[in-house]
């Protein structure tokens, strides 16, 4: 049986990005959905990783706006104007290493820490948006180490929450969820445009899954075709 009744109301963290975005004008035509919030560095309340405090604040702002029986958290970073993922060891920083643990892996997981107290006990799903390239069983051909890292972290966080949430939320599942590739800035110096999918595609795609998750699934690493994915 799904865990996403309808109708369901939902908050897109990140909603001003690529995928974010997308998500909000799919959700926002959907007849299933009454309604979507929105949340990024510019909204009111705002979040940004950069400044974990906000984190618990923009959490407690919207607390009284819940609950949510849909959260899907796409924040996330590959690349930056300073630095590109690594090829070779010699490439490796500290810099680069911390702050793509601070966005990919601390971040999402403050938020999880946070936002699943707004979650329907009843029946809801918190999406968090993870990448394949984490995965260490299907690393085969090495490189982007700080990437890598930080969503295999972020991979071990949600497994983690998932647990404890079975035992206090039994009707929640929280997943790790691949969008594959996607027309947008993350992925444009790697082919993109090229290879990658449009966003809104994308964002049908995943909502797809979600729709079709049961509690059962709650803890898995799940890609937007409905493959499970290796840890």
């Amino acid at each position: 049986m799904a865990l996403l009744s309808q109708p369901y109301r939902a908050l897109i963290i990140g909603s001003t990005g690529t995928i974010g975005s997308a998500f909000m004008e799919l959700l926002q035509e959907k007849t299933s959905c009454i309604e979507c919030i929105g949340l990024s560095r510019q909204s009111a309340p705002s979040i940004d990783y950069q400044d974990p405090n906000s984190i618990q604040a923009a959490a407690k702002a919207l607390s009284s706006s819940g609950p949510f029986q849909l959260i899907i958290n796409t924040i996330g970073v590959l690349h930056s104007a300073d630095w590109m993922p690594e090829k070779r060891l010699e490439d490796l920083n500290s810099d680069q290493l911390i702050e793509l643990m601070k966005i990919n892996a601390i971040g999402p997981a403050l938020t999880i820490s946070h936002f699943s107290k707004l979650l329907d006990p009843n029946h809801s799903v918190m999406a968090t948006l993870s990448a394949k390239v984490g995965s260490i069983e299907d690393n085969r051909l090495g490189g982007w180490y700080s990437y890598r890292a930080s969503k295999a972290a972020l991979n071990m966080l949600i497994k983690t929450a998932s647990i404890e949430l079975a035992r206090s939320k039994p009707n929640t599942a929280l997943i790790a969820l691949h969008p594959g590739t996607v027309n947008s800035r993350l992925s444009k110096p790697f082919r993109g445009e090229q290879i990658g999918r449009p966003p809104l595609d994308a964002a049908n795609d995943m909502l797809k899954v979600i729709e079709g998750l049961n509690k059962e699934d709650s803890g898995s690493f799940i890609s937007y075709s409905g493959e499970r994915l290796p840890w």
